[in-house]
């Protein structure tokens, strides 16, 4: 082996070897929530060692029965009946109207375009009691409609700039062959534009999906019922529930809410860095 290729291979195990102990000390709370699912209370404040001295093989059996009259089922339940839709109607609505912006010229198309890119500069914050009182008024309170029916109408604009780009990357001329082929327009942006927009629609998808299921302020703020309750309010139930929280229920109940957004993202992963990375149409 020659001396340039010596140094090379050296730097790249070198690398190679500071990205594996990066990873696991940014992997590391992660792997001590699992573990720490099997230790009892007592082990969890009085010791920092990884695996548990007396593993306790119940936490997952004795959380999910949770600790009222509604089991885990419930609020897992209730999070997909609230996420699901809000990721299926946001997908929709944004690619909808973001083919409107970047395909086609129309009045007031560059002040409406300003002000939908606008509102990402407004601070969230702000609207809290706006929608509040909308949603009173509208009698929406203690249901999913305050997160569903917005993402219906597409309110959140991230999504539609994301699109917008992705769009814009996508030569006109695609859709003069399919009109000249008997397209109209809505077969255009469904039949032609659709398929080549899966990188973007993924991971319009995964960001939703994962804002969305991890959202606490906006449940907090909108349902009030217990039967109601998605995954993130039910794990803070678990903590004023009694005075000495089981901690290895509330991790082992932490670690399986982690799994669906896991899932998605690992199983999308190929479409999500297309997404992020795609600047033209390949093929």
């Amino acid at each position: 082996m020659t001396k340039p290729h010596t140094r090379h291979t050296g730097r790249m195990l070198l690398t190679h070897l500071f990205m594996i102990t990066f990873g696991l000390i940014m992997l590391y709370p992660l792997i001590w929530m699992v573990f720490s699912a099997f230790k009892p209370n007592d082990e969890l404040f009085s010791s920092i060692a990884l695996l548990p001295k007396r593993p306790v093989w119940d936490s997952f059996k004795a959380g999910w029965r949770g600790t009222g009259q509604f089991t885990y089922t419930t609020f897992f339940k209730n999070t997909f009946l609230l996420v699901l839709p809000t990721v299926f109607f946001t997908v929709c609505s944004s690619s909808i109207v973001a083919y409107g912006f970047s395909r086609f010229d129309f009045r007031f198309k560059r002040p409406l375009l300003m002000l939908v890119i606008g509102t990402l500069l407004l601070p969230g914050s702000v609207l809290v009691i706006p929608r509040y009182l909308l949603f009173n008024r509208l009698g929406w309170l203690n249901t999913y409609l305050p997160f569903i029916v917005p993402a219906m109408f597409a309110c959140n604009s991230f999504f539609i700039y994301m699109m917008i780009q992705f769009f814009r990357g996508i030569p006109k001329a695609l859709d003069e062959a399919a009109t000249l082929d008997g397209c109209n327009t809505f077969q255009v942006y469904l039949l032609v534009l659709m398929p080549i927009c899966k990188p973007a629609l993924f991971s319009a998808m995964i960001f939703q999906f994962i804002w969305t299921w991890n959202d606490f302020f906006g449940p907090l703020l909108y349902i009030n019922s217990v039967k109601l309750y998605p995954i993130s309010l039910a794990l803070r139930m678990s903590l004023d529930s009694t005075m000495a929280a089981n901690w290895n229920q509330v991790l082992a109940m932490s670690v399986l809410s982690l799994l669906p957004g896991t899932i998605l993202f690992f199983t999308s992963q190929r479409y999500f860095v297309d997404g992020v990375s795609a600047g033209a149409i390949k093929g």
